[in-house]
């Protein structure tokens, strides 16, 4: 686990958060939150209070909360008790204080509007727009994304009809596509890319972006046509997939004399197509 990029929501506060790797989640000292949130001296007993009023916390509390490697005011290292960010919002509902009710309220505000979407899916669509176009991403690009998205659920469709509906199986496959395509599983490339918990494929470039597109509708109409039964069979035609949008960048690669995956995310993604507008200005 490494501290890494500081969260909003404890920047310039006494908590102390790192991040785990191999998990790919936060994970928050639940001793900091405590007392940043009640105020309160001894957070030790104010657990003990809360988690004999929250019977529901009290049942799961030695599943959601573990001991982490943190530093210590000695600058050391030591186990912490710690929850992951799921266990954090889930503590929030049960501390009824000033400073975390604007985050329950947050929550809900969050719940209402998932709520609405799953009755509504063109609510998503159109938050998904105006995110993008917060973030600064051109039309043609969130055009590009939403095509992307639309291909990644149809390659899903296609798992699910020929036997293969864990999500866990979803993730191998998908990590077969991108590593025969790009030479890197999704952690690899989202390390490389400098990300945590940030979507891959928002923070591609257009040119890895078409690639990726490329390898996932590839290996979706390669398994409608060789219609495979097995899990092993739905990794070779995932594999397939992945190597005709290889041989694609692989081209590529060769007319333009340096390789295309790049490890610029998003900001630095968004601040060269700004840099090329103006210069396109002048």
């Amino acid at each position: 686990m490494k501290q890494n990029n500081s969260i909003k929501l404890f920047e310039d506060k006494n908590v102390r958060y790192i991040w785990d790797d191999e998990k790919e989640d936060w994970y928050f000292s639940v001793f900091d939150l405590i007392s940043f949130l009640t105020d309160c001296s001894n957070p030790e007993e104010y657990i003990k209070e809360m988690l004999s009023r929250d019977e529901g916390l009290r049942f799961s509390w030695n599943t959601i909360c573990i001991p982490v490697q943190m530093p210590g005011e000695d600058g050391k290292q030591h186990e912490v008790q710690s929850v992951n960010t799921q266990g954090l919002f889930r503590i929030i509902q049960s501390i009824p204080s000033k400073k975390a009710e604007p985050i329950r309220q947050f929550l809900a505000e969050i719940a209402a509007e998932r709520m609405n979407q799953m009755l509504n899916p063109e609510l998503a669509i159109n938050q998904a727009l105006k995110d993008y176009h917060r973030l600064g991403y051109s039309d043609d690009w969130i055009n590009m994304r939403l095509k992307s998205i639309e291909i990644k659920k149809d390659l899903t469709d296609q798992w699910n009809a020929h036997n293969v509906k864990e999500t866990s199986q979803h993730e191998a496959l998908t990590n077969v596509i991108c590593k025969t395509w790009s030479g890197k599983t999704v952690k690899e490339y989202k390390k490389f890319k400098g990300l945590k918990k940030e979507s891959l494929q928002d923070n591609m470039s257009n040119i890895e972006m078409v690639l990726n597109m490329l390898a996932e509708v590839s290996a979706s109409s390669i398994t409608e046509v060789k219609n495979p039964q097995t899990y092993e069979e739905n990794m070779q035609c995932a594999f397939d997939g992945g190597s005709v949008a290889a041989v694609a960048r692989q081209s590529l690669e060769k007319e333009l004399g340096h390789s295309v995956i790049s490890s610029l995310n998003v900001k630095a993604l968004i601040l060269e197509q700004s840099d090329i507008k103006k210069l396109d200005g002048d």
